[in-house]
């Protein structure tokens, strides 16, 4: 029964030293989760429970290694990180403050992936190359990005700040700052839009670009066949006046 006690007091300990290292080095992606997820109640629970922040604690491991030129054991870690979590985070990868991974689930971030700060990835989200190129071959989000769950973006791309990209988007071509992206290939739905300050995670609400242009063509087709029935009707006028 003693070993029982001592496993106890090592996992209280360890339990106590995990907060202190989350709070310390995770603040900003801790009160992310905590903002911008409605079933985050604690910070504990946050600390404890999200495989998003522990997908983040290996990455800060594995990319310390990566920079000291350790590859082999910043490979182990980072695939460590994929077994416990579910999320693979390459070590390479340049990522802000602030992010946020909700779920987790089948996120991929690749080698020379850039993400600005207070990001937001939704389950299964990629963030691939295209081919089999050397040097930067994958995509940099800037701040306040949004994207939706099983979208990818592939390629070396920019997406601009407070830019949201729709659930299971493909995304291959720059997106300007301030825009909505959805749909396969993914198109620019609006930009510039007055966006509500903070970040917006409402997907169901977002527009749909062919929609829009069928609505928009439609409404060209009601126009012309008014004035054909307007022409048909004066010249029916006209014709019952000659006679």
């Amino acid at each position: 029964m003693i070993w029982i006690q001592h496993l106890a007091v090592f996992l209280f300990i360890l339990g106590v030293v995990k907060v202190f290292v989350y709070k310390l080095f995770f603040k900003g992606e801790i009160k992310a989760t905590l903002e911008r997820d409605p079933s985050a109640t604690s910070e504990l629970s946050v600390i404890f429970t999200y495989p998003g922040i522990h997908a983040l604690f290996y990455y800060r491991v594995a990319h310390a290694l990566y920079q000291s030129r350790i590859p082999f054991f910043s490979r182990v870690v980072s695939q460590l990180a994929r077994w416990l979590t579910g999320v693979e985070i390459h070590a390479g990868a340049r990522i802000g403050n602030g992010l946020f991974i909700d779920h987790g689930m089948g996120v991929v971030i690749g080698e020379t992936s850039v993400i600005g700060d207070n990001v937001t990835l939704f389950q299964g989200v990629t963030l691939g190359g295209t081919g089999k190129q050397k040097g930067k071959r994958h995509p940099t989000l800037g701040n306040n990005v949004v994207v939706g769950a099983g979208a990818c973006v592939l390629g070396d791309i920019h997406i601009g700040d407070n830019v949201s990209i729709g659930a299971n988007a493909v995304v291959v071509r720059d997106v300007p700052s301030n825009s909505t992206v959805v749909g396969v290939p993914g198109r620019i739905a609006s930009r510039e839009g007055k966006k509500v300050p903070g970040i917006n995670l409402d997907h169901t609400s977002l527009p749909d670009p062919l929609t829009q242009a069928l609505s928009k063509l439609q409404h060209e087709i009601d126009k012309i066949e008014g004035e054909l029935k307007d022409f048909g009707i004066e010249h029916k006028n006209k014709e019952h006046k000659k006679e």
